[in-house]
């Protein structure tokens, strides 16, 4: 699979690396509060239980400041290889369990608006304003805008924000537009931001949330992690000796781990995303 051979390669060729040292977070993605968690818990339980499968429709929506990759223009190549990801993550061709879902680009708009691209991020109002503007379809299409993304390599929001009105416009993903395949931030640019901001859409959690507490990301299958892993620690053990057994999901697209060490997501999550879906999206 080409995620475990680049991740062994990335392993014994790369110098250590600290993505806050040269680059931005993983993911901005908030952490929702005790309220906000235990209203997402009730509606994911009453989700179907049943097995889903679902092609999802994807917008993308690429904000610039002006002409040229520098300034934000992404290419139409590079957003077909990042549909080309999400399937390949989704549909476990890069070593993980088919989650069910697929996906299906059907539109790209472009947007030229410096105010927008700097600061979609940072300002929740520009945000809700240029949102508003480009969001397309209903709770089950997959609107992604492409930015700088600031602080952070991407974020999303959690299917319950589709409950508030002020701020329904808000669901979808962000990504920086340099994460995407093909992109300049090394080994961040395989489009796996990508597929980690769906799983939040999708209402997974980090596997780190939760520390080495017995709830963890509320996912059986994924061992408790007390901290994020960056770059690619094979054999980290950050919660050894606590009642949730096994070593780091390091390999887990919820982590925080550089893009050759992600490829798979679990059967757990893949229930979770099913049920999620059916609560919030179907």
């Amino acid at each position: 699979m080409r995620r475990r051979l680049s991740l062994i390669l990335s392993a014994l060729l790369l110098p250590a690396f600290s993505i806050h040292a040269a680059q931005p977070e993983r993911c901005g993605t908030k952490q929702p509060s005790d309220a906000e968690v235990a209203a997402i818990e009730q509606a994911v339980a009453k989700g179907k239980k049943g097995k889903t499968s679902a092609v999802i429709d994807v917008w993308v929506h690429v904000i610039s400041s002006g002409a040229g990759f520098a300034n934000g223009e992404v290419s139409d190549g590079m957003i077909r290889d990042q549909i080309r990801v999400l399937n390949e993550s989704y549909n476990g061709r890069t070593g993980g369990v088919n989650t069910g879902f697929g996906f299906e680009l059907v539109g790209i708009t472009r947007t030229t608006n410096a105010e927008w691209f700097t600061q979609l991020v940072t300002n929740l109002s520009v945000e809700l304003e240029a949102k508003t503007a480009l969001r397309r379809g209903g709770p089950g299409t997959l609107n992604i805008y492409t930015v700088d993304g600031g602080p952070y390599l991407g974020f999303a929001y959690f299917p319950s924000i589709l409950a508030d009105p002020t701020y329904a416009n808000l669901d979808g993903v962000v990504l920086d537009w340099r994460s995407l395949p093909g992109g300049t931030f090394a080994i961040y640019s395989e489009g796996d931001t990508g597929t980690h901001e769906v799983g939040h859409w999708l209402a997974l959690y980090h596997t780190f949330d939760g520390k080495c507490g017995s709830k963890g990301d509320y996912v059986a299958d994924t061992p408790a992690e007390f901290s994020p892993a960056f770059n690619c620690p094979v054999g980290r053990d950050s919660c050894a000796g606590a009642s949730q057994p096994g070593l780091d999901p390091i390999y887990n697209f919820m982590d925080y781990s550089q893009d050759s060490c992600m490829f798979e997501f679990t059967n757990g999550q893949t229930a979770r995303m099913q049920a999620a879906w059916a609560a919030f999206r179907d």
